[in-house]
């Protein structure tokens, strides 16, 4: 069992990530580049237990106690030795997530993982210490809510990380999948080819968005259709991943011009406040 975890990177995704951990009965450490980043993450944290009390998922009691399991730090320098688990959750550069788990594995834990939608694990390996400890957790957004994990295995990653990992994710309340490690994994290829043919249908006058959308989450069942989950994702990311996934697969990944122009215009989805629907009263409304 895990008791005790650091997860590096106090955004969404990792807010989210500890939030799990926490809830899951570790006692977690956020890392953040400073005190006042901090202190947002600690109040995201603590935010996010007072809704699962106010919706049922927990009790106040069950998530007080979990949210006082949650503490910060400034410098992974200043986690304890021998952590059961770090999880580095840092944005999707390559450079920048090498240079963390560098030094998180430093602290030599248990498990190291990094939290990924698609750069390769054993890229991200290369130059560690001991990369059999190392594997990708790719958990989803709102981590809360979402119930997939995607255990990602490197050429290098042990058959005791992998367990690690598969007990980890069961201990969480998380049902896991197990994939090799290679460009896009199992679920980002999958739903990026889905959200860039809706953007063509969109680009080619086909539907609007909302009805593409509607299409999936009726006809298919799917929870949240493929353009408003771009635009909670974020076009750029988006972006990134199509142009990551065009360099291993080729054409049938290349980003539509759409998706380009919006994202030259800073219509980044949500947290722009405008995308394929219009986000400025917080919720999706279709744009006009």
């Amino acid at each position: 069992m895990v008791e005790n975890a650091a997860v590096i990177g106090g955004g969404a995704m990792g807010i989210g990530i500890a939030h799990a951990l926490a809830a899951g009965g570790a006692n977690v450490t956020i890392v953040e580049i400073d005190d006042e980043r901090v202190k947002h993450a600690l109040a995201s944290v603590a935010r996010v237990f007072e809704r699962s009390a106010q919706r049922g998922a927990m009790t106040p009691g069950a998530a007080a106690e979990a949210g006082a399991r949650v503490g910060g730090s400034t410098a992974v320098e200043a986690l304890p030795a021998g952590l059961d688990v770090i999880i580095e959750a840092v944005p999707e550069v390559v450079d920048l997530k090498r240079s963390v788990l560098a030094r998180c594995a430093r602290r030599e834990p248990v498990l190291l993982a990094t939290n990924t939608s698609g750069l390769s694990i054993d890229e991200l390996a290369a130059g560690l210490p001991a990369p059999e400890r190392f594997l990708g957790l790719h958990f989803f957004n709102p981590v809360w809510a979402m119930t997939l994990v995607e255990i990602v295995v490197g050429e290098r990653t042990s058959d005791a990380a992998r367990s690690g990992a598969l007990a980890l994710c069961e201990q969480l309340g998380k049902t896991s999948i197990v994939v090799r490690d290679a460009p896009g994994f199992a679920s980002t290829r999958l739903g990026i080819a889905l959200g860039l043919e809706a953007m063509r249908m969109v680009e080619e006058g086909v539907a609007a968005p909302a009805d593409i959308d509607r299409a999936m989450e009726l006809g298919y069942r799917h929870p949240m259709g493929p353009l408003k989950l771009t635009d909670l994702v974020g076009l750029d990311v988006r972006l990134d991943i199509a142009r990551n996934l065009q360099r291993s697969y080729g054409d049938r990944y290349a980003p539509p011009q759409l998706l380009i122009d919006m994202v030259a215009a800073g219509d980044l989805g949500k947290k722009s406040g405008r995308g394929f629907y219009d986000w400025s009263s917080g919720e999706a409304v279709p744009r006009t």
